[in-house]
């Protein structure tokens, strides 16, 4: 958890940071820049080179991780390691839930301008339109720790 004492960062830096990630490869579970990770690696990675450290350990999860315990897992993580607010800004960090009455299970960091960054399977880290579909399912939105405007 924050406590305080890390370095602020600039909602700048968050997405020069992020920007970093891009073209890395889609792996399920992986959290490693260029070499590959998903959308919790993603988020990971970012939180890692901000802070220089890992905000947890990750268990390994199944592509159904959520559906198994019936917890909101990833809603909980940011709940517990980043700083929940109401509306995007750029650098914040976004969740979603795919259908209605299902969990959350999709991260992406806001980089403002309707654009957010993310990793989904079959692509690379890349940078797409925050389009109407997406906007209707987010449920979720943190800001990095220290983050200052």
């Amino acid at each position: 958890m924050f406590n305080g004492t890390q370095l602020k960062h600039s909602r700048a830096k968050v997405i020069l940071v992020t920007r970093n990630w891009l073209g890395t490869p889609y792996h399920h579970q992986a959290s490693v820049k260029g070499a590959g990770c998903d959308c919790l690696g993603l988020v990971r990675g970012v939180f890692r080179d901000l802070y220089g450290y890992e905000a947890e350990d990750i268990p390994a999860y199944s592509r159904d991780w959520s559906e198994v315990g019936g917890e909101e897992t990833l809603l909980n993580a940011g709940r517990e390691h980043l700083v929940e607010t109401d509306n995007a800004k750029s650098g914040d960090v976004l969740i979603f839930r795919f259908k209605r009455g299902s969990l959350a299970k999709h991260a992406a960091i806001y980089v403002g301008g309707g654009r957010m960054i993310h990793a989904i399977e079959n692509a690379p880290v890349c940078e797409v339109q925050l389009g109407r579909w997406w906007r209707r399912h987010i449920v979720g939105c943190f800001r990095f720790p220290g983050c200052i405007d």
